[in-house]
């Protein structure tokens, strides 16, 4: 399978901890989230690129596997990585790691489907500008 990756890094804020400093574990999909925004970012795959193509793309499926914590005063690195796939999904899969330490925090993976804008039906088919962003994207990464 053909995959490429990019990587964003932040620190963990304040808002984000319990009262024992520790990231609390719904924050992660959002380190997810943010992943695929800095991807879309970088490779024009944004929502709104995805929106002004005529469609949406909802997450379906989310997976989270926590190895360590994350605390306050911490940096997060994501790297997300677009794993291509023959049907009309986007996937992703996710590993958040501590750059300081270079411990792995948590991996993870997601996958989005594309719903027509107007009418919300499931495309079964890979929409025309997703094989049009993956030639000029993927394909010619590698």
């Amino acid at each position: 399978m053909d995959a490429i990756t990019e990587c964003t890094e932040f620190p963990v804020k304040f808002n984000e901890v319990d009262s024992l400093s520790i990231v609390w574990h719904g924050h992660y999909v959002r380190y997810f989230e943010d992943g695929r925004e800095a991807f879309g970012e970088k490779y024009a795959l944004r929502y709104l690129d995805i929106f002004n193509a005529g469609f949406t793309a909802p997450v379906v499926n989310l997976q989270c596997d926590y190895k360590r914590p994350l605390r306050y005063g911490d940096r997060v690195k994501v790297a997300t990585t677009f794993v291509d796939d023959l049907a009309a999904k986007i996937r992703f899969e996710y590993v958040l790691s501590n750059p300081a330490t270079g411990e792995i925090i948590a991996k993870g993976s997601s996958v989005q489907v594309f719903l027509d804008k107007e009418t919300e039906l499931l495309q079964l088919t890979t929409p025309a500008f997703f094989d049009d962003w993956k030639k000029r994207h993927l394909y010619n990464h590698l």
